[in-house]
């Protein structure tokens, strides 16, 4: 577990990971690939409220960051599939638990409203 103890180093690695996975989406984006592949129209399907200059924007940014694979196929009209990368399923267990802490922090806030 985590102290806070101040490390310099511990600090870094938390900041590295949060510029890796800023912003709305990229958790998003990662938790629907982490099903399977995708095209981008499942994509935007699946991730509900993106537009798409933003899906194409956080992609590329998960692509550079080496979490997401972009694969182009030999087609006419070229299809292009998304697909998670191994490190990035190694995030599987933080999407998780998000999720379960999501849920959790759901139903206090409801209790107590």
């Amino acid at each position: 577990m985590l102290t806070g103890n101040g490390c310099p180093k511990t600090a870094l690695s938390i900041r590295d990971a949060l510029e890796a996975l800023e912003g709305r989406w990229k958790l998003l984006i990662l938790f629907a690939l982490s099903s399977g592949p995708k095209r981008f129209r499942q994509l935007s399907g699946e991730v509900t409220g993106i537009t798409d200059k933003i899906l194409s924007k956080e992609l590329k940014a998960l692509e550079m960051n080496q979490l997401v694979n972009r694969k182009v196929f030999d087609t006419f009209p070229p299809t292009v599939e998304y697909s998670i990368t191994e490190h990035g399923a190694s995030l599987e267990k933080v999407l998780e638990e998000l999720h379960y802490w999501g849920l959790a922090h759901r139903t206090k806030i409801m209790v107590n409203n």
